[in-house]
């Protein structure tokens, strides 16, 4: 999958325009993507501002950052029984 040079902010700006009256397929001609693509962006950031985004970005990220923090704490229970069998056996 390609990956996009559209930013967030981009998207917003888009979705507002398009709300304020412009066509779908001129916005969509001029961000170069489909309509499919503007409909999903759209039901994901409808009616966000940019502080809404900013908090958006950090949430997700935080998100990320405990799914990674989970995934450690979860193999080092397993890591330390393999550990302690090993040192069972003769």
């Amino acid at each position: 999958m390609k990956n996009s040079i559209i930013t967030e902010a981009q998207i917003v700006k888009a979705i507002k325009e398009y709300e304020g009256g412009r066509e779908l397929n001129d916005v969509c001609r001029e961000l170069g993507i489909h309509k499919s693509t503007f409909y999903n962006w759209r039901k994901k950031y409808a009616g966000m501002d940019s502080q809404e985004l900013n908090r958006l970005k950090e949430l997700e990220e935080e998100n990320r950052k405990l799914k990674h923090m989970y995934a450690e704490l979860a193999v080092e229970p397993c890591l330390i029984t393999r550990t302690f069998a090993m040192i069972q056996r003769p």
